[in-house]
């Protein structure tokens, strides 16, 4: 009986979800996002904004930032670049280079305390009641900003808004690794995003691009320095405090994704982390009922672990059945099957809807095919790896900071 509910689980929790991500993205398009056109705002209407970019060893991709950060189309800002106890020439560079931006502005923190205590030091400093964070690898879009400030001051619930997250594209894209990526940040990131809009609450901003206001900020206590993935707990800590969390697929930004086994792997455990650390901080939100829209988001997020879980079973089981027993059966062999044709569904409709920001996209389905044989399993194991380390937030006695590393930044550097 047990068996049996374990693999309807395996089976239905997928679909399921893949039908209300694909059902979700398209009403979210066709209602707020097919002919939605954004207010225009003269120069002088438009706030300042601070641009903090955290950095830690970027020594090859800190000044190419700086560079097409200082070049955007928008008039009133500044770049705050902190530098978080880097040990290679980071921070020379970034000297270097001073006198050639006239908006940028360098802090430096002697020791490496983490990305949210360096976006915090930027915070600290900052002049904007509007503050942008990107990744140090990161390009943003010409207009990017012009697209998400105008939901922070247009009249209707414009003062609700805490946060609006940017639409992440893949910059490098000559390994099977990286074009896989490329799919699944579209259908990840896109299709998921557009239905937790419609739905009201949303997982995570985009760590890589996203704009908040300062007042939100403040009122929710800025970033947790002892949580792994800094984005994904300033979501929940802004939610919590009914500041509204929105996403804008308009406001591009460009980004480097590893293309390793190893630095997919590390990057990833480092998320699976993150979410089960803040799924585990967050739980008291059962307790209060105003917290409801954000019950479905926790639920899910519970439930995609279990699953996880389960499928690492059942794998094993199979496993032992094919050794030992010489049972040559798989049985979720069908459950798969059914699952890769729901997901190459999903990915179809996700670029389908990111043409509209990028022409050629629609050609990157060809390697959607090697998401669910290879990145599924990928997935499940991390969960496995990352759940003794996400537990370990239990047993903290006091706030320690959560350390970072420089990630994979991709094979062509």
């Amino acid at each position: 009986m047990l068996r049996t509910i374990f693999t309807l689980f395996l089976f239905y929790y997928p679909l399921v979800m893949g039908i209300i991500w694909i059902t979700g993205s398209m009403i979210y398009y066709f209602k707020k996002e097919r002919n939605f056109k954004h207010p225009i705002f003269r120069d002088d209407e438009l706030p300042f904004i601070s641009l903090l970019i955290p950095a830690f060893n970027e020594e090859q991709t800190i000044e190419e930032t700086v560079r097409y950060a200082s070049n955007i189309d928008y008039p009133n800002f500044e770049i705050i670049v902190i530098n978080d106890g880097s040990n290679d020439k980071t921070i020379s560079i970034l000297q270097s280079i001073l006198p050639l931006y006239p908006k940028l502005r360098v802090v430096n923190v002697v020791n490496n305390k983490g990305k949210a205590n360096a976006l915090k030091q930027g915070l600290l400093v900052s002049k904007g009641e509007y503050i942008a964070t990107i990744d140090s690898d990161a390009i943003l879009d010409k207009k990017a900003l012009r697209y998400i400030i105008p939901h922070f001051i247009t009249p209707h619930n414009g003062e609700r808004v805490g946060a609006v997250t940017g639409n992440p594209r893949i910059r490098n894209r000559t390994s099977l690794i990286s074009k896989i990526q490329l799919v699944e940040y579209a259908s990840i990131i896109g299709l998921i995003k557009r239905t937790q809009r419609i739905l009201g609450k949303v997982m995570t901003v985009s760590g890589v691009f996203v704009v908040f206001r300062k007042k939100a900020l403040l009122d929710a206590g800025m970033w947790d320095t002892d949580l792994i993935t800094d984005d994904i707990g300033v979501t929940w800590k802004l939610q919590k405090k009914f500041w509204d969390v929105r996403y804008e697929p308009k406001a591009l930004c460009w980004m480097l994704v590893p293309e390793t086994i190893r630095g997919i792997w590390k990057q990833r455990l480092r998320w699976t982390q993150g979410g089960i650390e803040v799924i585990l901080r967050h739980k008291d939100i059962f307790l209060d009922r105003r917290q409801r829209r954000l019950f479905p988001v926790y639920i899910e997020q519970v439930l995609s672990i279990l699953w996880a879980i389960i499928w690492f079973a059942s794998v094993l089981l199979a496993l032992f059945k094919f050794i030992f027993l010489h049972s040559f059966v798989l049985p979720t062999l069908w459950i798969g099957n059914y699952l890769s044709l729901i997901c190459l569904m999903q990915f179809f409709v996700a670029l389908l809807i990111e043409k509209n920001y990028e022409k050629n996209i629609l050609i990157y389905l060809l390697w959607a095919i090697w998401y669910p044989l290879i990145y599924w399993h990928i997935n499940a194991l991390l969960v496995i790896a990352a759940l003794p380390k996400g537990l370990k937030i239990l047993k903290k006695d006091k706030p320690q900071y959560a350390t970072w590393e420089s990630p994979d930044r991709g094979l062509h550097l």
